[in-house]
């Protein structure tokens, strides 16, 4: 890495200063087979993707036997992959980080075995991270991906500053963290029940929308009023914890009685008013919580995120700077994979060839 890029990405930290270093990311957590190499926790010098979206959505959602015979298929060539087009060896590397939990059990371990492998003929250091604060990281990368050759002409924008309220928010995992300093969290409150994009997955099936939820709804709603249902909103006062399951079955409930009275069911209405339900706790505790907590600025990561109408509503209302990842980085990859590795990486992590995955992983236990 030249001497003029180095320097950029040091200028893009004020607090801390962190020495260059090229990091192999491997993601296999849930149904994406990904793998990137990320330059200084900022730079993506390649990511690739493989999806299995079509091959679950015949399931309604992830089948976890066949998302790990999927990942065993593809680990191997997605990794191939991402040296080709970064033009790097193994050798050109400082460090290999790879999703060590949360997520399927069965996904996780093939990755895992990857990396390891990777690791040991290498001899570079491997590093465990956790896909909840590779999410997080996902803000401080540069996208999309650098040209082999131009890295030197990258104009980073600038990184999150801290103190940082974050709103993880996926498939999985609803939850609300301060985060202080690099590698510093204290989780707020979390969902009580369903994550909400678990309950975009639910909701969805109940309507006759695909998987995932999440996109179908999204598209329904465009065509929906967000009014036209009055769906609950569980505040849960006093705490910076969620709940879906009320908002849930609210909907099931409107739907039988439209089906019990034989009415055609309104799908863009009741898209749009459940993803306004959800839209407006997820904008309105996250805001409460910057103004608590005396954030910097609210970062929010994970599938969720990309949702439009969260977008917009966090950018709108908010009176502090909203760091939200471009579309292609909220949801699984490697790239933030990497990025997560290189601060665990200048910070000292170094793992054993021991290390197991941890299916159950919290961010924090806090």
């Amino acid at each position: 890495m030249s001497d003029a890029l180095a320097s950029k990405a040091m200028e893009t930290n004020p607090l801390k200063q962190f020495p260059p270093a090229r990091i192999l990311g491997v993601e296999t957590s849930c149904d994406e087979t990904a793998a990137a190499i990320v330059e200084n926790g900022r730079i993506i010098l390649t990511s690739t993707v493989a999806s299995q979206v079509d091959l679950h959505a015949q399931f309604g959602g992830v089948f976890p036997e066949v998302a790990s015979r999927q990942h065993i298929r593809t680990i191997f060539p997605i990794v191939e992959t991402a040296l080709q087009q970064s033009h790097l060896e193994l050798d050109d590397l400082d460090a290999i980080a790879v999703t060590r939990g949360p997520g399927l059990p069965g996904s996780l371990v093939v990755g895992m075995n990857m990396a390891k492998g990777l690791a040991l003929g290498s001899g570079l250091p491997l590093i465990g991270i956790n896909h909840l604060e590779a999410h997080i990281f996902s803000a401080w990368l540069h996208w999309p991906p650098v040209v082999n050759g131009a890295a030197g002409n990258v104009e980073l924008k600038p990184a999150p500053h801290f103190p940082l309220i974050i709103l993880i928010v996926s498939g999985g995992h609803t939850e609300l963290v301060l985060m202080e300093d690099f590698l510093r969290y204290q989780r707020l409150g979390a969902t009580l029940d369903d994550a909400a994009g678990e309950a975009f997955d639910k909701v969805a099936r109940m309507i006759g929308l695909g998987y995932p939820g999440g996109p179908a709804i999204q598209i329904a709603a465009d065509g929906g009023n967000p009014r036209a249902f009055a769906f609950p909103r569980a505040w849960l006062e006093d705490t910076w914890n969620f709940s879906f399951s009320g908002l849930k079955t609210a909907v099931l409930r409107e739907v039988r009685r439209l089906q019990e009275q034989q009415q055609p069911l309104p799908i863009a209405d009741l898209a749009a008013s459940f993803q306004e339900a959800v839209v407006e706790v997820l904008t309105g505790k996250t805001l409460r919580a910057a103004e608590a907590f005396g954030a910097a600025e609210i970062l929010v990561a994970g599938g969720v995120s990309a949702n439009r109408a969260l977008r917009a509503a966090v950018y709108a209302q908010s009176s502090i700077p909203v760091n939200i990842p471009p579309i292609d980085l909220c949801t699984d990859n490697a790239a933030m994979v990497a990025a997560a590795g290189y601060y665990r990486f200048v910070h000292g992590q170094r793992d054993s060839l021991a290390i197991d995955v941890q299916p159950n992983w919290p961010l924090t236990e806090v």
